[in-house]
Parts: structure tokens; C-alpha cells; sequence
């Protein structure tokens, strides 16, 4: 059997960087890690070609070839996901849909020969039985979550990794918390589910032995959900991993009580991590309240955001308006919070509601859904009718992200952030790319850039102060650009 395993385009969003990669000449900035582990899952006398459309384009050759296709996707690639399965069913070949996006919304497809959903380790064994005897279903559901130490190393091979900026890996599902507006726990539960450190090293054993040597992202909803396992299994492996390798760093996703943990952001820090993804969400305490958002209330969470800076970990954060609570104070509310903080990477999105989540039930009965959701959380669309009138609401949306995304405003943050944070001095290695991510950053933004006097002095000023800092700082001027365009199109 000659499969294709296919990923759909991602448009362009926050987090796609699409205007950043091209500073330093890459196509994405992660693998489709979904596919990898169910292409280690697909029979081994299988012959399998990844095409991640992100990368390079479905050719007639790859289409003469197959047999069947996996696409798997999320409710962000749903445009690109329509075209290819159209492109698919063209070319006569047996397409066979799962991931976050089907699992939602399996109603949504009706050209997909085969839907497996929720989680494949739990479905995919059905459909492969089935389909030997020459007798698959269409549809191969559970509601039981699997037993993730069974879950096989991402299939590496399949990839050509120097197209992309960051590899992934996952080594928990499932998160302890459940916010309304979520559907993490509909998808994954609330239990914490977890590799072994074995499986984890062995994992970036693979990625190390193919010659990867820049940073991995643990993809993890809440990587702190277990604690315990972090703390005595975990984290200790990847230290003692760690040793000799100086290069790879790591970053994640967690809730904001690691700010409450002086040891254990110490021990991320030792083992590499240099930020975490925080959805903060809201400074309006009656909003957190609202969705459900229990570990973010009763703290003040300026001084959170500055803990987790000070233990050596850049926060990049979630934040969200249109909660029935807020007024229209709490668009500036927003911006004074984010310069503030030195919160440089700001995802600001307006309420939405995923299908399955407590927050879609509750306005559906409320007559207040308007359809599915772009699945882009910074595009400046919602699914909901809001409290607010919907005007007033998008105006103050782009008031913030005119506001924080100015260079003025921006570069004056990255200034914030950097005099808290206290990241140990790390050794990296010059290589050709980053110098050219220099000298690009220099031409793009230093002089034909609306911002080079704010970039210019940034350097100067990082040079002076924290020179430690001043490949961080150079990352963090591209990462603007990339802002700034992504918003500006989302203002059109």
C-alpha cells in the first residue's frame, strides 16, 4: 500500500511566522508532528510519503503514486483542508481524515471515504483490521483516551528536517483545568497523561542522531499538568540528556501557577527551557470567573509573568476580549497589562467557541452561536454574538493591537522583558543562517524599515545593557515584523 500522509496549509497567522522564516530560510516552523506518530503507527511493509503542504506542493507524481491519503488537520487549515481533499478525490484515491479538525466537526466532510477519529492509537487498529479484510466503515469513533507510553516515536525519516525552524514532540495529553472556552479536555480529558522519560529521551535521541541542533517545542496543552512526574522522572532525564549538547533549547505550554514553583521552573531552566506559552487571558478578575479560569484569578498576575521572567523563562502569552463581563475600559486594560509585563509575544483574539466546549453549549442555548470558528485566534473574527455591541468590540480589538504592535510600543517592551529576565548565559553556535538572519534584519529593518531608529537603538541599548541577550534581541525585532504584517492584514 502506498500512502501519502498530507497536512494542510496554514494561513497566514500569529503563530504560522511565515514573514520570520524567511529571515532565516525556512518553509515552517514546525512538522506535522500528528502524522509522524501515525505514520510509525501504519503497517511497517507500507510505503509512506509525507507531503506537508506547508512545505511543498501535492505533485501529479504524488498523486499517481498513492493508493490512499491521511490528511489530518486543524480548524485553522479548514480552507486548505477543503482543497486537498478536493484535489484527492480527483485523482481517485481513498482519503482517510483525522486530527482535531474531523474529530469537531466529522459532519463537516462529507467527500472523506474514511473519518478516524479522536485519538488514533484508540481507532486507527479498527480501521487497519477492517481494511484488510477489505470491509472498512466510515466512521471509527471512541471516548476512551489512550495509554500514551504505548505511543510509538514520531516517524523522523519522513521529513526533510532543514525545511522547518523547530521540530516537536509531545510528552503529555490532557489537562487538570477547564476553562469554558477550551476543548483540550473535550478532546484529551482531564487527567494528565504521560510518556515515561524513557520514551522522551529516546525520542530526542532520534531527532539528535539525525542532526537536529535547534530548538524542540513540547506541544503539550499543560506541559506542568503532572508535577510530581516532572520533577522526579522527567526533567532530571532531560538534564542529564542535556549534557554536552548546547544548542537544542526548549519551549512549551503552561498554566500560570508555575509561577508558584521557584524549584521547578529552576529545573526547566536547567533543562533548557527558555519560554512558555501562558494563557493569561484577561486582567478582568469577573472574566476569569466567567469562563471558568480558576488558576488565573485571586493573584496578581503582572507580578506571575515577572516571577517566570526572572526564573529564566520568556512568557509568550494568550489574551482574549469579548467575555460578557468586559466594558469598554478593558481594552486599555489590555495594553497597559502588556507593556507592563514585558510581554513581548501578545496573542490577543477575540472570544470564541469551539465546538463540544461548555461555553459553545451554554450561547448555543442562548441562541448566540453563529457558526463554526476560524480556528485563528488573532484574525479578529468570532462565532459568538457578543454582550458587547459587536462594533464597539472589534474597534477596541484593533485599538490593542494597533496600540502594542506599534514599533514605539513594541520595542519598548522587548526592552521591559529583557531587564527582567535572567536566562543563564547559554553558548551558541554561529552558523551560516544566523549570520544572515543578522544582516537581514539589519537591511529589512534597520534601514527600510518604518522602525529602524526603534531597531537600531534596541541593538545599541541591548549591546550596552544585557549583551548576553543580543541574539535574543535580533529574534525578537524579526518576530515583530512578523506581528505587524499578520496584524496589519487582519485590519483589512
Amino acid at each position: 500500500m502506498n500512502a501519502l500522509l498530507v497536512y494542510p496549509e496554514f494561513p497566514n497567522t500569529f503563530w504560522s511566522y511565515k514573514h520570520a522564516l524567511k529571515f532565516i530560510r525556512k518553509k515552517a516552523a514546525f512538522p506535522p508532528l500528528g502524522l509522524l506518530t501515525l505514520g510509525a503507527m501504519l503497517p511497517e511493509e507500507w510505503s509512506l510519503r509525507l507531503v506537508d503542504l506547508n512545505v511543498r506542493n501535492l505533485t501529479a507524481k504524488d498523486l499517481s503514486w498513492a493508493d490512499c491519503a491521511f490528511v489530518s488537520a486543524m480548524a485553522v487549515q479548514r480552507n486548505s483542508t477543503n482543497r486537498v481533499i478536493a484535489e484527492l478525490k480527483a485523482a481517485d484515491i481513498t482519503v482517510v481524515a483525522g486530527g482535531p479538525l474531523f474529530t469537531c466537526e466529522p459532519e463537516s466532510f462529507e467527500a472523506v471515504d474514511h473519518l478516524v477519529l479522536n485519538e488514533a492509537e484508540m481507532t486507527l487498529r479498527g480501521f487497519l483490521s477492517d481494511l484488510e479484510r477489505g470491509k472498512p466503515q466510515r466512521v471509527y469513533n471512541s471516548s476512551a483516551f489512550c495509554d500514551i507510553t504505548q505511543t510509538p516515536a514520531p516517524k523522523w525519516d519522513l521529513l526533510d528536517l532543514s525545511k522547518y525552524a523547530s521540530m516537536c514532540i509531545q510528552f503529555s495529553r490532557g489537562c487538570p483545568f477547564n476553562c469554558d472556552f477550551c476543548n483540550v479536555t473535550t478532546l484529551f480529558g482531564r487527567k494528565t497523561r504521560v510518556k515515561t522519560a524513557g520514551q522522551m529521551v529516546a525520542e530526542l535521541d532520534g531527532l539528535y542522531s539525525l542532526g537536529w541542533r535547534s530548538p524542540v517545542f513540547f506541544v503539550d496543552d499543560n506541559f506542568i499538568g503532572n508535577k510530581p512526574y516532572l520533577k522526579t522522572r522527567l526533567l532530571p532525564a532531560i538534564i542529564n540528556w542535556k549534557r554536552g549538547k548546547k544548542d537544542i533549547t526548549f519551549n512549551t505550554e503552561a498554566s500560570i501557577n508555575l509561577a508558584d514553583d521557584a524549584e521547578l521552573m529552576g529545573m526547566m531552566v536547567r533543562a533548557g527551557f527558555d519560554s512558555v506559552f501562558i494563557g493569561i487571558e484577561t486582567p478582568n478578575e469577573e472574566s476569569l470567573a466567567e469562563c471558568g479560569k480558576r488558576q488565573n484569578r485571586n493573584r496578581d498576575l503582572l507580578d506571575s509573568v515577572k516571577s517566570i521572567h526572572r526564573a529564566g523563562l520568556q512568557v509568550q502569552a494568550g489574551f482574549i476580549v469579548g467575555f460578557d463581563h468586559d466594558s469598554p475600559g478593558i481594552f486599555q486594560r489590555h495594553i497597559d497589562f502588556i507593556q507592563n509585563s514585558g510581554v513581548v509575544t501578545a496573542m490577543v483574539g477575540l472570544l470564541q467557541a469551539p465546538t463540544g466546549t461548555r461555553l459553545y453549549k451554554r450561547l448555543l442555548q442562548e441562541g448566540r452561536i453563529l457558526g463554526s470558528m476560524s480556528g485563528d485566534n488573532a484574525d479578529g473574527t468570532t462565532n459568538i454574538v457578543p454582550k458587547m455591541d459587536m462594533a464597539q468590540l472589534k474597534r477596541g480589538y484593533h485599538y490593542i493591537l494597533q496600540s502594542i504592535y506599534r514599533p514605539r510600543n513594541y520595542y519598548r517592551r522587548v526592552r521591559t522583558f529583557l531587564r527582567e529576565y535572567n536566562q543563564p548565559k547559554k553558548t551558541i553556535s554561529i552558523d551560516f543562517q544566523r549570520v544572515l538572519a543578522v544582516f537581514r534584519s539589519s537591511v529589512r529593518l534597520g534601514i527600510l524599515g518604518k522602525e529602524r531608529f526603534h531597531y537600531w537603538w534596541l541593538l545599541v541599548w541591548t549591546l550596552m545593557r544585557f549583551p548576553q541577550h543580543f541574539p535574543l534581541a535580533i529574534t525578537l525585532a524579526i518576530y515583530g515584523y512578523h506581528y505587524r504584517k499578520v496584524m496589519t492584514s487582519n485590519r483589512r
